[in-house]
């Protein structure tokens, strides 16, 4: 039996060695998202973390095996090649977009039916304000600076939303109607801040203070309500939300056919983050457009939940496309994967 050489020993020991298996963890992280997608069952999402995390250390054992073996100069160059690669397609998309974030993820369920948690969304810069929203028929109101400011200094009293109250019990509110016909109910607006204060200090029996009646005078929009329908895990309800806003002797009815933007929300915001929702109309103040906005599965505008109008300036881009789960990765590694609300019902009727 031939001995082995020197030069026989080195050969072998210098010999690459075979990377890790790694689809099996793909596959898996995969299962996960779509159980999670389908279920919003936390320990689902915490799965998908943690194979995350293992993908990264697999990677990066690998790595560090093919430095050892190529020599530090030539696994560097690897790793440099592959960053500045996908550095310059990150470039070119956003160039090609015009915005510096062409690609976002969904990660509440306040667009569906249209956009649902997890999905991949393809956003395009808006450059020209003014022929965006011709161009996709956007309503669009003309404020005198005047009627703006007068908006803004009211700001908390615009914060109000329609809901139900039971048997003459103010203080006894729901937007969601109740299976059964054993009550009556009355609907009118009640601040929204308002309730927030007192649910989070759980004095519920202090919600009659929120109620403010019917469009204030003082508040430069007026809304109107409709009952719409709900599911709620399989179970059928009914829903009163916003159907109409007045603002200025101009009524602007919804439409689902109107573009959805992103836009990056202010301190002073109840909702944060970049908020991907639908455009339901304009306000033209000197040259200047705020827009009103509205989730498709929110039974009122954001204005109406504590978000100011959003200045074009905040405005990241329009909706282009989008496609389903891939966006889960991003939230995995964001820590947005937790169980959202409201993920569990749709409003199915508006």
């Amino acid at each position: 039996m031939p001995r082995k050489t020197y030069h026989d020993a080195k050969a072998q020991k210098s010999k690459p060695a075979r990377p890790t298996r790694i689809w099996p963890l793909y596959l898996l992280l995969i299962l996960l998202i779509i159980g999670y997608s389908l279920q919003n069952n936390i320990l689902l999402g915490a799965g998908a973390f943690v194979v995350v995390v293992i993908i990264i250390v697999v990677i990066a054992r690998d790595v560090k095996q093919e430095v050892a073996v190529k020599g530090g100069g030539e696994g560097i160059k690897d790793i440099v090649l592959a960053v500045v690669a996908a550095l310059v397609i990150w470039g070119i998309l956003i160039l090609v977009l015009q915005t510096n974030s062409p690609i976002n993820a969904v990660a509440s369920c306040s667009m569906l039916p249209n956009l649902q948690k997890g999905d991949v969304i393809i956003l395009h810069g808006i450059s020209n304000f003014s022929q965006f929203v011709k161009s996709r028929n956007v309503p669009t109101v003309s404020l005198s600076t005047q009627d703006f400011q007068s908006l803004e200094s009211n700001i908390n009293s615009e914060f109000v939303a329609y809901y139900a109250y039971f048997n003459g019990n103010l203080s006894r509110i729901s937007s969601v109607m109740p299976p059964g016909n054993n009550y009556t109910y009355s609907i009118g607006l009640y601040n929204t801040q308002c309730i927030t204060k007192y649910q989070y200090l759980n004095q519920s029996q202090n919600l009659r203070l929120c109620y403010v009646g019917q469009n204030p005078s003082s508040n430069l929009i007026k809304y109107n309500y409709t009952i719409g329908q709900l599911s709620v895990a399989g179970l059928n309800y009914r829903i009163i939300q916003t159907s109409q806003i007045t603002i200025k002797n101009t009524t602007l009815l919804e439409n689902f056919s109107n573009p959805i933007i992103v836009y990056s929300t202010i301190p002073q915001d109840v909702f944060t983050g970049a908020i991907i929702h639908r455009l339901v109309a304009v306000l033209l103040v000197n040259n200047t457009y705020y827009t009103l906005t509205r989730g498709d599965n929110n039974p009122a505008l954001d204005l109406q939940f504590g978000n100011y109008p959003a200045a074009q300036t905040t405005v990241i881009g329009s909706v282009l496309a989008n496609f389903p789960l891939i966006g889960y990765f991003k939230l995995i590694i964001s820590g947005q994967i937790g169980a959202t609300p409201g993920c569990d019902q749709v409003i199915t009727k508006h």
